[in-house]
């Protein structure tokens, strides 16, 4: 019973999705081996405090934050957009790789997302965790999050459909909905592996509730199938929808640099550069601590680097497009717009952006770079710093300057900004860290699946 349970229907694959020499209990007790008879590492702990240090440290900011208001923050007139909106944005975006390796990749039967997919999706129900909480507190009344809601109540209060406020909300809110259940539902098998493998009765009991029961019937298989595809076909068009939605944040508005058409597709396409470069970021360092080298291969990190080389084209394009456009308009608002943001006060901000976006990305046309990890490492985290850019400057250079010169201002970022901040990676590494001690971040029946079959023996087999 406990083979049967995380085991999947019969795949032909590739050797090259998994290192040589496993068999189905080898694959098993490696992946189940982390969460239930490894013992917990001091660098697990050492990484943990810091991340729940820095968690408290978001905590304190915004209890902070609920008694002073928002003025504690740099924002201003008329700058009224500050590093609020710019990492609500960076962390929606950051979640898209997850839903894309879940949803499409599944759906073309790409097999090489098996290795990563499970903690991509973990990365994207964080990420949006995180992200959510940014225009939670951006409201003038962060108590009253459900006025946003379309419910009927005794004072015919209802929300403004035409502000993109309440846009996000119905986005996000969906996109998280669909991710959560994509993450669960893919995890059951798993959870029944570890409820049969747990030796301690409090620890069995409790991954037992979690796996609903699950026994690896062929009724059991055939829900479990439906259940996913019906998933990913609802997880697809939230990819492109929701980074769209978020988008039109910016774009229904008439400030020069946001009122643009190019935004929808050019916010996808970042979105995913962002989201694969952050599932890179924990992929290297995962598969360095755990050992994990044979199932996180260097297949796996080089087709991510392609993706990142192609979503990163597709980012340069938009730059090189709005600075046409800007100027083939004839709109000296736009014009100006541009050339204060590779001139003006946050010119070092805009030339970091093309740096780390668009310049150091390009390294990864050269094999030798993407079949190395500490340079596919480097480059992660340089396109993460990015895309953290280029919100800033989308937000803060077109409002700081925009139509009245007697209107222009700064914008600087207080203490409580950058802790907030700062602390929401906190509150992100607390989870991930969280995630993987105490369920599998590979999954396991998925990777069984990929085990080549014996000479003589059939693919798949109960071997």
């Amino acid at each position: 019973m406990e083979e049967r349970s995380s085991q999947s229907a019969p795949v032909e694959v590739e050797h090259a999705v998994i290192g040589p020499g496993h068999s189905y209990a080898s694959v098993t007790d490696k992946i189940s081996a982390i969460v239930l008879t490894q013992p917990t590492s001091k660098g697990w702990i050492f990484g943990f405090m810091i991340s729940f240090t820095l968690l408290m440290m978001m905590m304190g900011a915004i209890t902070y934050l609920l008694l002073e208001g928002t003025g504690i923050w740099g924002i201003n007139i008329p700058v009224g957009w500050g590093f609020a909106i710019i990492n609500f944005v960076w962390w929606i975006g950051i979640g898209h790789a997850g839903t894309l390796i879940s949803a499409i990749l599944l759906l073309l039967r790409q097999r090489w997302r098996t290795s990563i997919n499970r903690f991509a999706e973990a990365m994207t129900i964080f990420a949006v965790s995180c992200a959510g909480i940014f225009p939670l507190i951006h409201l003038g009344r962060p108590w009253l999050p459900y006025w946003l809601l379309p419910y009927p109540d005794t004072m015919g209060l209802w929300p403004q459909f035409r502000s993109p406020l309440v846009w996000d909300v119905f986005a996000v809110s969906t996109y998280a909905t669909v991710s959560l259940l994509f993450w669960f539902v893919g995890m059951i098998p798993d959870l029944a592996t570890l409820r049969d493998r747990a030796r301690h009765k409090i620890i069995k009991r409790l991954y037992g509730i979690f796996a609903m029961g699950w026994r690896g019937s062929a009724v059991h298989w055939y829900r479990y199938e439906m259940a996913s595809l019906l998933l990913a076909g609802l997880a697809t068009p939230l990819v492109v929808s929701v980074h769209t939605v978020v988008s039109f944040d910016f774009a229904v508005g008439i400030i020069p640099g946001w009122h643009t058409t190019i935004f929808p597709p050019y916010f996808v396409a970042g979105a995913i550069y962002s989201g694969f470069a952050m599932v890179m970021t924990l992929a290297i360092p995962i598969r360095t601590f755990y050992n994990l080298q044979d199932f996180i291969t260097m297949r796996h990190l080089e087709n991510m680097a392609k993706v990142m080389l192609a979503t990163g084209l597709i980012v340069a394009y938009g730059y090189m497009l709005e600075a046409f456009m800007a100027f083939y308009s004839g709109n000296s608002y736009d014009r100006f717009m541009i050339l204060n943001r590779y001139t003006g006060p946050y010119a070092l901000m805009g030339a970091a952006l093309i740096l780390c976006n668009v310049i150091i990305p390009q390294s990864l046309w050269l094999r030798r770079v993407r079949t190395s990890v500490p340079a596919l490492f480097a480059v992660s985290i340089i396109v993460n710093i990015g895309m953290w850019l280029e919100r800033f400057v989308i937000v803060v250079t077109s409002l700081h300057r925009d139509f009245l010169p007697s209107s222009w201002g700064m914008y600087y970022p207080t203490r409580w900004d950058i802790m907030t901040y700062v602390g929401t990676i906190g509150l992100f590494l607390t989870m991930f860290y969280l995630f993987i001690r105490f369920l599998p971040m590979i999954s396991i029946f998925e990777m069984r699946g990929l085990v080549p079959a014996k000479p003589g023996g059939k693919p798949g087999s109960w071997s």
